[in-house]
């Protein structure tokens, strides 16, 4: 997976360009395709993952299949590690 990361739309200041890459290669990341109108005529997704250093990593992205940009990224809030982690139970005791 390919990153465009010119001229970023966000503050990088809180996670690392590497961090926000390791959480769209978590195997247990969460994609998202959201269901407002607004997202979705943008073609706006989320992704749920955790960087190799197990910080928990939020995204607002685009895609043209090929290359993604990342348009907003952050740190897990505690509802979203606590949906990502039962999400990820479901997985592994199936």
């Amino acid at each position: 997976m390919d990153f465009d990361w010119n001229n970023s739309p966000f503050d990088e200041s809180s996670l690392t360009q590497r961090e926000i890459e390791e959480s769209f290669e978590d195997p247990f990341a969460i994609r998202l395709l959201p269901d407002s109108p607004r997202f979705g005529a943008q073609a706006r997704f989320f992704n749920l993952g955790v960087s190799a250093a197990g910080v928990g990593v939020f995204s607002v992205y685009r895609t043209n299949g090929r290359l993604v940009r990342v348009l907003h990224a952050r740190q897990f809030e505690p509802e979203e590690r606590f949906f990502y982690q039962r999400r990820m139970d479901q997985t592994l005791s199936q």
